[in-house]
C-alpha cells in the first residue's frame, strides 16, 4: 500500500467515524425516546457499531498494531449484525404477542449463521490449524455473504413497504443498499482475486460518510420507525432470485480463483472467460421464462400458506382485460391472462355464435388455428355448464372416472399440448371456454388453482358479456340510423309521387302537346331512375303481409335465371327434382336472387356461377357457387352475416345479414365455403314443404 492510498484510508475512516459520531449525538439529544419502542433502540445499537468499527479501523490504521486489526474485523461482523436485527425488527409486525414475521423462514437463521460465523472465524487464524490462505478465502466468503444478506433485508423491506409509508424509508434503503452494493463489489472481487483492491477499500470509509446524511434524514422523516410493511409473493420471489444469483456468483468466483491457481500462464485468461460465461449464463437465466416460471412456483409452495398474492394476481388480471381496444383483442387479452396464472405459454378461445348457439375458436395465443365447432348439446358443453369444473385433461386421461360420463372429442385431442379447460360462466349460462397449454413447469392443479381459474373466468365472462352487449347496442344505433335514413328516403319519394301526380293532371289537357309529351318522358324516366337509386341505397326489407307457405323453389330459381339472362348474365340451374320449402315466396325469392347476383358481381363474364337443389334427409340444400375472388375465413367469421359489412364500395352490407336472418327465422341454416381467389359456396339449408300429389283415401292401409 502506498502513501497516498494509506492517507486516503485514514480520512475516510475518520470521516465515517465524525459521521456516526454527529449521528449518534442526534440520536441521544434530539432523537425519539429510547423507551419509545425497539425499533429506536435498535436504530441506536446500529449507529453505535457503526461507530465502533469505523473508529477502531481508524485506531488499527494508525497504531498498525495487529490486536486492532483483528477488533476492527470482529466489530465490522458486528456492525453487520446491529443491521440485520435493526431490518429484521422493522419487517417484524407488532402482534399482542410480540411474536410474528412476515419473512420467508430461512431468511433469519442465515443472517445469523453468517454473524456467528464471521466471529468465530477471525480469531481462528491465531489457533494455528489453518494456513492464512485457506483462512482467508474463507473470512472472504462469510464477508462476501453478510451484504448479500443484508441487501436482500434491504430488498424485503422496500417491496414490501406500503405505499403511504415509502417517502419515509426509501432514504434508510438506499443508505444501507448503498452500503451493502460496495461491500458485494469489494469482497467478491477480492474473492475472486484472492486479495482486497487497495483502491476500494482506500474509499470504504468515505462510502459509509456519504450514506450517513441518508440514514439521518430517514429518522427525520420517521421517527417511531413505524412503518407499514408487508412482504407479497412478488417480494419473496425477487428475494429468492437475488439469493440465487449471490450464491451463483460466489461459487463462480470460488471456481475463478482455482482456475487462476492451477491454469498457468493462461489464468488470468482463462478467468477472465469463466467471469464473462458466468455473467452471461445469470443473464440466460433472468430472462428465461421457464426459470421464472419454476421460481414463482417454489416461493409460492415453499414460503407460503397460499401460492397465490390474489391482490396482485386481481389487479394484474383486471389490467389485462382492460387493455384492449377491439373485442378480438379483448379475446387474446382473456388467454393471455389466465394462462399467466398458471405459467402456460399458449391458449384459445371459444365463444358461443349468436343464431347457431355452436362455440367455435374466436381468438388464439401461440396455438394453431382450429375450425371445428362444438355444439352446445355435447358431452364437453354440457359437462362445462352443469358443474362449473376447470377440466384437467392430463387428469382426465389418467383418471377419466373422475369426471364422470364426460367425453372429449376429437378435435380436442388433436390440440398439441391442450391441459386446461376453463369455462366462462355468466351465472348459469357458459358464454365459452379457454383452453390453455401445458405449462412450462410442472403445476399441482389444486383447488386453489382451480378456484382462481373458475372466479377469474366468471371474471372474463363478464367483460366479454359486456363487450357483446355493447356491440349489440352499436348495432341497433346504426339500425336507428338506418331508419332515419330511411325518413329521407320516404320524403324523396313523396316528393317524386307529388310530381307525377301533377303531370298525369295535366295529362288530360295537354296530351296532344309534344312539347308535353317530351317533357312527360323526361319526367318519367328520371322518377324511374331516381326511385331505383333509392331502393339501391335503402335495401328494404320489412317482412311481408300474410303467413308462410309452400314456396316451389324449382319455379322460383329458374324465374331468376331468366331474369339474369335478360341482364346479360348467364347462371346454370341444375335441378334434381322439384322441391318446395316453407316461407314468404317475394322474401325467399329477394333472398335467392341477392345470393345469385352477389356470385355475378363476385365473378368475371368469363367466370361461372351456378345454383343447384338437391334434398338432403328431411331438408332442402340450395347451393349458390361462383368461380370468383373469395373471401377469407377472418371475414366470414367476422364480418359476413353482420349488418353494414360489405366488400362492394356502394353496398350498404344489409342484404346478407337480412338473408341469414330470414333463413334462420325458418328454420335453416347458412354454410359458406370460400378460398380467396378460387370462388365461393354458400348453401342454403331449408326445412322441406312436402306436397301431397294423391288423395288420402287413395293411399294403402298399413300392414
Amino acid at each position: 500500500m502506498n502513501i497516498d492510498s494509506a492517507s486516503l484510508i485514514v480520512w475516510g475512516f475518520g470521516l465515517a467515524a465524525g459521521a456516526y459520531m454527529f449521528f449518534a449525538a442526534y440520536l441521544l439529544i434530539f432523537g425519539p425516546s429510547w423507551q419509545t419502542g425497539r425499533r429506536i433502540r435498535m436504530l441506536g445499537l446500529a449507529i453505535t457499531c457503526s461507530l465502533l468499527w469505523a473508529g477502531l479501523s481508524l485506531a488499527s490504521l494508525v497504531a498498525s498494531h495487529p490486536a486492532l486489526l483483528v477488533a476492527s474485523s470482529l466489530s465490522d461482523v458486528l456492525r453487520n449484525g446491529a443491521w440485520f436485527a435493526f431490518l429484521i425488527r422493522l419487517l417484524t409486525p407488532r402482534t399482542r404477542s410480540g411474536k410474528g414475521t412476515i419473512l420467508p423462514g430461512w431468511l433469519i437463521p442465515a443472517c445469523w449463521l453468517s454473524i456467528i460465523g464471521g466471529l468465530v472465524w477471525q480469531p481462528a487464524m491465531f489457533s494455528g490449524l489453518l494456513t492464512p490462505e485457506s483462512w482467508l478465502r474463507t473470512a472472504l466468503f462469510l464477508a462476501l455473504a453478510m451484504p448479500v444478506l443484508g441487501l436482500i433485508l434491504v430488498e424485503q423491506l422496500f417491496r414490501g413497504i406500503a405505499d403511504d409509508a415509502m417517502w419515509n424509508i426509501k432514504p434508510l434503503c438506499l443508505a444501507l443498499g448503498g452500503q451493502f452494493m460496495y461491500d458485494i463489489y469489494l469482497f467478491s472481487e477480492a474473492l475472486m482475486f484472492n486479495g482486497l483492491d487497495q483502491d476500494a477499500l482506500a474509499v470504504r470509509g468515505i462510502i459509509h460518510a456519504i450514506t450517513v446524511p441518508l440514514l439521518l434524514l430517514a429518522t427525520l422523516r420517521n421517527r417511531n420507525w413505524m412503518a407499514k410493511i408487508r412482504l407479497s409473493q412478488r417480494a419473496a420471489f425477487h428475494s429468492a432470485s437475488l439469493l440465487i444469483a449471490g450464491l451463483y456468483l460466489m461459487f463462480m468466483a470460488g471456481v475463478g480463483y482455482y482456475v487462476r491457481y492451477f491454469g498457468g500462464q493462461w489464468g488470468r485468461a482463462l478467468q477472465l472467460a469463466l467471469v464473462f460465461a458466468a455473467v452471461l449464463g445469470l443473464g440466460v437465466l433472468a430472462v428465461s421464462g421457464s426459470m421464472r416460471a419454476k421460481m414463482r412456483v417454489l416461493v409460492g409452495k415453499h414460503f407460503f400458506r397460499y401460492r397465490y398474492d390474489y391482490r396482485e394476481e386481481w389487479l394484474r388480471f383486471t389490467r389485462t382485460l382492460s387493455t384492449q381496444e377491439s373485442p378480438q383483442v379483448l379475446g387474446q387479452q382473456v388467454i393471455r391472462g389466465l394462462a399467466a396464472m398458471v405459467e402456460s405459454p399458449a391458449g384459445g378461445l371459444w365463444l358461443r355464435e349468436a343464431g347457431t348457439g355452436n362455440y367455435r375458436q374466436i381468438a388464439r395465443w401461440n396455438t394453431p388455428s382450429c375450425e371445428e365447432p362444438e355444439p352446445p348439446e355435447s358431452s364437453l358443453a354440457q359437462f362445462l355448464i352443469t358443474s362449473g369444473w376447470v377440466v384437467n385433461l392430463a387428469e382426465y386421461r389418467s383418471h377419466p372416472g373422475r369426471y364422470g360420463k364426460l367425453e372429449i372429442p376429437a378435435w380436442l385431442s388433436g390440440l398439441p399440448n391442450a391441459w386446461l379447460i376453463v369455462p366462462l360462466m355468466v351465472g348459469s349460462q357458459m358464454t365459452g371456454f379457454v383452453i390453455l397449454a401445458s405449462s412450462r413447469t410442472p403445476i399441482d392443479v389444486n383447488w386453489e388453482v382451480n378456484d382462481l381459474l373458475r372466479t377469474a373466468g366468471c371474471q372474463a365472462a363478464g367483460f366479454l358479456a359486456n363487450m357483446q352487449a355493447t356491440e349489440a347496442l352499436l348495432e341497433a344505433r346504426k339500425f336507428d340510423a338506418f331508419n332515419r335514413m330511411s325518413a329521407f328516403v320516404v320524403h324523396d319519394l313523396k316528393n317524386i309521387v307529388t310530381q307525377l301526380s301533377l303531370m298525369l293532371k295535366n295529362a288530360e289537357r295537354h296530351r296532344d302537346n309534344p312539347e308535353f309529351q317530351q317533357d312527360m318522358l323526361m319526367t318519367v324516366e328520371h322518377s324511374v331512375e331516381r326511385m331505383r337509386q333509392l331502393m339501391m341505397q335503402l335495401r328494404e326489407g320489412a317482412t311481408p303481409p300474410g303467413t308462410a307457405c309452400g314456396v316451389n323453389l324449382s319455379d322460383l330459381i329458374e324465374r331468376i335465371r331468366r331474369e339474369k339472362a335478360g341482364q346479360g348474365r348467364s347462371v346454370d340451374v341444375q335441378l334434381q327434382q322439384k322441391l318446395a320449402a316453407r316461407g314468404h315466396e317475394a322474401r325467399l325469392e329477394r333472398v335467392i336472387g341477392h345470393l345469385v347476383q352477389n356470385a355475378l358481381d363476385a365473378t368475371d363474364p368469363s367466370g361461372r356461377v351456378t345454383v343447384s337443389l338437391e334434398r338432403r334427409g328431411d331438408r332442402v340444400a340450395l347451393e349458390v357457387g361462383d368461380t370468383g375472388h373469395g373471401m377469407t375465413k377472418e371475414f366470414i367469421r367476422e364480418r359476413l352475416f353482420k349488418p353494414f359489412q360489405s366488400t362492394k364500395q356502394a353496398g350498404m352490407g344489409i342484404g346478407a345479414y337480412e338473408s341469414a336472418q330470414y333463413i334462420r327465422e325458418l328454420g335453416g341454416e347458412m354454410l359458406v365455403a370460400s378460398e380467396p381467389g378460387q370462388g365461393t359456396r354458400i348453401t342454403v339449408l331449408l326445412p322441406l314443404f312436402e306436397v301431397s300429389t294423391e288423395s288420402d283415401l287413395r293411399r294403402e292401409e298399413p300392414a
